[in-house]
C-alpha cells in the first residue's frame, strides 16, 4: 500500500474536536510543500518519465539485438574468450524469432514485439548497456537506485524530488505493478533518505475497481467537509509537533502524506478510471491487466505525475532460464499490444516530445543456451538463457531522444558490450540530464556528506539526444 493509502486507513476515524476548528482554505498548503513545482538546473527536453521495467531481464537477441553469427554457431561453442555466467551454458542459440526492419530507419526488431515496431522510427535503441552482476537482487537495485548494495533513493524519488510535481491532487511518482510486487519489493521505489514524501506509491493494477487499486481511498462514513475539519486539527498538532523537533523529515513526510491522502479523494477515482475513455481507446490498448496499466500511465502523466513506473507483474516474470521461445513470446504477447498503443497515443497527443519512455530489465540474457545445474535448476531446464550483465539493450522513446537510432553494439554474439557502452551510471545521468539536470549537481545532503544519484559515476550519453 501506497503513503497516501496508509495515511486515509488510519485517518478521519473520528475526532469530534475537529468541530471546533473553523474550516480553512479546501486545500491548504503545508509550510513546507515537498512536492512543490520547481524548475530544473536548465531548460529540459522532457517533463515526464515513463518507465516500462521486464522485470527478470529480456533478452537483446531475441528483441532488438539480431545476431547472424548465432545461426551459424547455433549448438556449437562460441568461438574466443569464455565469459563466465551465473550458471552453466553451453554452445550457441539461435533466436527462435524472426526479425525485420521497420520504419524509414530500418530499424531491426523482433516478431514478438511487431507493434511495438510500429513507432521504430521513434525509438532510441541502447545495444551497448552494462551492468556490474548477474544476480537480480543488486542489479534490480542498481538499476533503480544506482548503488546495488547500500540503501539509496530510487531513480523516481529523485526525479520527483529535483522537480516536484504539476498536480497536489496525486502523488509525484507511482509504480504500477500487478499481483503484487517485484522482488525486493518496495525498496525498487523507495526514497531511503531523501524525505518519504518523494516515495513511490504502489497501484496493483490487478484490480479494476479504485476502491480496491487503491485501498482506503474513500470513507463511506464521514463527508469531505468533516475530514477536511478533522485534518486541519491532526495537522496543526503536528505543526506544534513539528516546531519542537526541527527537521523532522518522517514527521514531514506523514504530515504530506495525510494531506495528499485527504486530495486524492477528489482526483484519483479519475487519474485510474480507464473505463470513462472512448472505446476504441480502450480496445487500441487492449483490454487486460497491461491495457489497462499503460492506459494508467498515459492519463497519469497527463495529469502531471512527473515518474511513472510499469512492471510487466510480480516477482520476475522475464527470467526465462528455460524455454526462452515459449516464455518470451507468451510474456511479449501480454505487453506488445499496450506498449505499442503507448507510444502511438503518446505522439498522437503531442505528449511523447516531453515524456520520456524508458523500456528494458535489470539486465539481458546469455547467447548461449542454459544448461541443468545441480542445485540452481533441474533436468527439465532446455533452451532457456542466463543471466547476462555483460551486454544488454534498452530503448527510449521521446522526452529528446534520436527516433529511429541505434546507439552502441554487443559482439558477434550479443554476449559483451563493445562499442559505445553505457553504463547503468550512464543512463541515469543521461535521464537527469534529459530533464534538465546536471546529474553531478542534484545531491542531498546526508550523513555528512552530499549523496546522488550517480555516486562518483556517470556521463551524459550525448550521441543519443537529438
Amino acid at each position: 500500500m501506497g503513503m497516501a493509502g496508509l495515511a486515509t486507513a488510519h485517518l478521519f476515524q473520528g475526532c469530534n474536536r475537529a468541530e471546533s476548528i473553523a474550516a480553512k482554505a479546501a486545500v491548504p498548503s503545508l509550510e513546507l510543500n515537498p512536492l512543490a513545482a520547481r524548475a530544473p538546473h536548465f531548460p529540459a527536453r522532457a517533463k515526464y518519465v515513463i518507465h516500462l521495467f521486464m522485470n527478470g531481464g529480456p533478452s537483446q537477441v531475441d528483441t532488438f539485438d539480431p545476431k547472424d553469427a548465432l545461426t551459424k554457431y547455433d549448438g556449437k561453442p562460441l568461438p574466443g574468450d569464455f565469459l563466465k555466467t551465473e550458471r552453466q551454458t553451453g554452445g550457441a542459440m539461435k533466436s527462435p524469432f524472426s526479425f525485420s526492419r521497420y520504419g524509414k530507419s530500418g530499424l531491426p526488431v523482433s516478431e514478438i514485439f511487431a507493434n511495438v515496431a510500429q513507432s521504430a522510427d521513434d525509438l532510441c535503441v541502447i545495444r551497448s548497456m552494462y551492468a556490474n552482476v548477474p544476480n537480480h537482487e543488486p542489479s534490480l537495485m542498481l538499476m533503480n537506485t544506482g548503488d546495488q548494495l547500500q540503501s539509496r533513493p530510487s531513480l523516481g524519488a529523485w526525479v520527483t524530488y529535483g522537480l516536484g510535481t504539476l498536480n497536489d491532487n496525486l502523488p509525484g511518482f507511482v509504480a504500477l505493478c500487478p499481483n503484487g510486487v517485484p522482488i525486493v519489493e518496495t525498496q525498487n521505489w523507495r526514497s531511503s533518505f531523501l524525505p518519504g514524501a518523494y516515495q513511490g506509491t504502489h497501484i496493483d493494477t490487478k484490480y479494476t475497481q479504485i476502491d480496491d487499486l487503491i485501498r482506503n481511498i474513500h470513507n463511506p462514513r464521514i463527508p469531505l467537509k468533516q475530514q477536511r475539519q478533522q485534518l486541519d486539527l491532526v495537522q496543526e498538532l503536528n505543526r506544534k509537533h513539528l516546531a519542537e523537533r526541527a527537521n523532522d523529515a518522517k514527521l514531514e513526510a506523514r504530515m504530506h502524506s495525510f494531506e495528499l491522502a485527504y486530495r486524492m479523494q477528489m482526483e484519483a477515482s479519475d487519474a485510474f478510471d480507464v473505463t470513462t475513455e472512448p472505446d476504441w481507446i480502450q480496445d487500441e490498448y487492449g483490454r487486460d491487466v497491461q491495457g489497462r496499466q499503460m492506459l494508467m500511465a498515459r492519463r497519469l502523466v497527463e495529469r502531471g505525475v512527473r515518474f511513472v513506473q510499469v512492471w510487466h507483474g510480480a516477482g520476475q516474470p522475464w527470467d526465462s532460464h528455460t524455454e526462452i521461445q515459449k516464455n518470451h513470446g507468451r510474456l511479449a504477447k501480454e505487453c506488445d499490444k499496450a506498449i505499442g498503443a503507448l507510444l502511438k497515443d503518446l505522439k498522437r497527443s503531442g505528449l511523447l516530445e516531453e515524456t520520456l519512455v524508458i523500456w528494458g530489465g535489470e539486465f539481458g540474457r546469455t547467447p548461449t543456451v542454459e544448461l541443468p545445474t545441480p542445485g540452481l535448476n533441474g533436468a527439465e531446464t532446455v533452451l532457456g538463457r542466463d543471466h547476462n550483465h555483460y551486454g544488454f539493450t534498452m530503448w527510449m522513446a521521446g522526452g529528446g531522444v534520436k527516433g529511429g537510432h541505434i546507439h552502441g553494439a554487443t559482439d558477434d554474439f550479443g554476449f559483451k558490450a563493445v562499442e559505445n557502452r553505457v553504463h547503468v551510471h550512464d543512463l541515469h545521468a543521461t535521464v537527469l540530464h534529459l530533464l534538465g539536470f546536471d546529474h553531478t549537481k542534484l545531491t542531498y545532503r546526508y550523513a555528512g556528506r552530499d549523496f546522488r544519484l550517480t555516486d562518483v559515476h556517470g556521463e551524459v550519453v550525448h550521441d543519443i539526444i537529438a
